[in-house]
């Protein structure tokens, strides 16, 4: 497995885990697949400031992706990132999100922007849950049925991390 820094060759493989979770998975809860020019919008958001995205590559294929995001649009929480990470269907359990944790955390403890890690997880996620617990993510609280997907109404909970 190599993990990088993701470049804009990565982009159609990124937007295709994406959507494949976007139809048929609860780790996000949009409910229509983002479009090639929406997620090169996000593209262009990340790899700047104290927001990297990086890939990971199995059998020379982009398996899954790790990106700190803009956390809120308020000035007072520039230090806050939100985290996700997205593994392609036929690469799970494979160690493959917690090898982009460690980096992106890594990451972030070198970057003096950042103070806090945010990452919201659909309740009932729980590989994405044990994922953030062994990484010392702390569980801050559940927002009950807050999004309605599959015809389920979904709560979310939130984990942060201070680095």
């Amino acid at each position: 497995m190599i993990i990088r820094k993701a470049e804009k060759k990565d982009l159609v493989h990124l937007l295709e885990i994406y959507n494949y979770e976007v139809m048929h998975g609860i780790s996000t809860l949009d409910l229509a697949p983002k479009t090639i020019e929406e997620w090169d919008v996000w593209f262009c958001a990340h790899n700047v400031d104290n927001h990297p995205l990086f890939v990971a590559e199995a059998d020379n294929q982009v398996a899954g992706y790790a990106s700190l995001s803009a956390y809120r649009e308020k000035e007072a929480f520039k230090t806050t990132v939100e985290l996700s990470i997205y593994i392609g269907p036929e690469h799970r359990n494979k160690g493959i999100a917690s090898a982009l944790m460690k980096i992106v955390l890594d990451e972030a403890k070198r970057d003096e922007k950042i103070h806090t890690i945010v990452s919201v997880i659909t309740a009932g996620n729980e590989g994405s849950r044990r994922l953030h617990e062994k990484f010392g993510f702390e569980f801050c609280g559940t927002i009950k049925e807050v999004g309605m997907k599959f015809g389920t109404f979904r709560d979310i909970e939130n984990y942060s991390l201070i680095v």
